[in-house]
């Protein structure tokens, strides 16, 4: 039986984030097997996928799993660290 998948610390900061600029989201975490955290429909209706990893934590924390590394190598796939970033990305897609 599969354990809970954790979300990082700023998940929720992140989602509200983008709902508070127009964007739709689904968060995808609990999905696990290296999936991306987030599917984002954009106010212009285009869909990102975004992983979140936590900004405040050293890089050598916020690595991707290898079965994310795997799905990011199929899918476009962006990593954001903070609500802002996740918020430029979106609104860039």
């Amino acid at each position: 039986m599969r354990r809970a998948a954790r979300v990082d610390a700023n998940h929720v900061a992140v989602v509200d984030a983008l709902r508070a600029v127009g964007c739709r989201v689904v968060s995808l975490a609990a999905a696990g097997k290296g999936l991306a955290d987030l599917l984002v429909l954009n106010p212009r209706r285009r869909l990102i996928l975004l992983e979140v990893k936590d900004g405040s934590k050293p890089p050598s924390k916020r690595r991707l799993t290898p079965d994310q590394v795997k799905f990011h190598g199929v899918w476009p796939v962006v990593v954001v660290t903070s609500p802002a970033d996740a918020v430029a990305q979106a609104l860039a897609a």
